[in-house]
């Protein structure tokens, strides 16, 4: 194969676009991205200046994928398939039927991986999806890659060991058809991990309910009366149970209810923010209280713990933010630095066999 200068990728359940803009911040040229959310055409594109393509992708063909690379490109084929049916809440409910039309999704990927044929492919997901038992999806995605002759390499990664700063976990899957493909090591530690005081301990204050006169993405849900006394509380880096007992949720004081301990907690400064999720600025949804101010996290403090930088547009101009859209954009997010940890694997890579030259 003869050494090319462009990378392109077309990026499967693409979302408002976090793993599009990591990889095209460090030098990859995204093509387009495919989602069945409609409403996430206008943030993936205005961010990526790349196509959006509204379409479920078990009616999507690998031909119609292939015609839209160039001729003479390395070809990436990127997605991070929806990972609710394979999350950490959906093991503590056991719901074996939610979200069950969802465990195929990646079996899609591999068929269409299969009839496109790319030089890489890669695939984030959570790590429970190592374990899942209704379906060895995985383990079945590993082996079609293989059988096409693909090297893989699976990682499992903490998040902010790689300057995310939030105690995500999730796994990378890199695979390649040129040779053996490995993500980069660790670009942090202990010692440098990113904080929740780097990240926001010099936005401006707000209360519950309300929005910053000079950034409409720092907005805050608003709290019922019962809340705003629950939050206030709740000490620095508390949770629930540091509660009397007059506010304590009666769901709770059942066994059932004691192994969600971190709802309604504060998050501290000196340490990394918790996994954000699509409920991630619900104060009762997890560790997302302020660690100060008497609200749950804002919006844009949502996005910035996912690695969204400040100029990220997840509106129109003319749209009003809504805050419930918003936080699933965010929460269902590759975050952009682990798109562009993920392209700077593949970057690498492709310079081990001189296949790739940064013109």
């Amino acid at each position: 194969m003869q050494q090319k200068t462009n990378i392109e990728v077309v990026d499967l359940f693409c979302g408002v676009g976090g793993l599009s803009y990591g990889m095209q911040q460090n030098g990859l040229k995204i093509i387009a991205g495919f989602d069945i959310d409609k409403t996430c055409r206008y943030a993936y594109e205005k961010n990526n200046n790349a196509t959006f393509y509204f379409q479920d992708v078990k009616s999507l063909t690998g031909n119609a994928v292939k015609k839209l690379y160039g001729k003479s490109a390395i070809k990436v084929l990127a997605g991070c398939a929806p990972c609710q049916p394979f999350s950490s809440y959906a093991f503590k409910v056991k719901d074996e039927d939610k979200d069950k039309d969802k465990y195929d999704l990646l079996y899609e990927f591999g068929r269409i991986a299969t009839e496109v044929k790319p030089e890489i492919i890669t695939m984030e997901n959570v790590t429970q999806i190592l374990t899942f038992k209704l379906k060895p999806v995985l383990r079945d995605f590993v082996n079609t890659l293989q059988s096409n002759g693909y090297n893989v390499s699976v990682d499992r990664i903490f998040c902010p060991d790689y300057g995310i700063p939030q105690t995500r976990k999730r796994l990378v899957l890199l695979a390649s058809r040129i040779g053996k493909i490995q993500l980069i090591p660790p670009t942090h530690t202990k010692e440098n991990y990113i904080t929740v005081k780097d990240v926001i301990g010099d936005l401006p204050p707000i209360k519950s309910g309300e929005t910053c006169k000079t950034d409409k993405l720092h907005i805050a849900k608003s709290l019922s009366e019962k809340n705003l006394k629950r939050i206030k509380s709740t000490p620095y880096g508390g949770r629930w149970k540091d509660w009397d007992e007059e506010l304590q949720l009666d769901c709770h004081k059942k066994q059932s209810g004691k192994s969600f301990g971190s709802v309604y907690g504060r998050m501290v400064w000196e340490k990394p923010a918790p996994t954000m999720t699509t409920l991630c600025t619900g104060l009762g949804n997890g560790r997302f209280g302020h660690p100060e101010q008497d609200r749950a996290i804002s919006l844009r403090e949502a996005a910035l713990f996912q690695t969204f930088p400040k100029e990220y547009d997840f509106f129109s101009p003319d749209e009003d933010v809504a805050i419930t859209k918003a936080s699933r954009y965010i929460g269902n997010a590759v975050p952009p630095v682990l798109g562009n940890v993920i392209a700077e694997s593949i970057k690498n890579h492709l310079k081990e066999y001189d296949l790739w030259q940064n013109n």
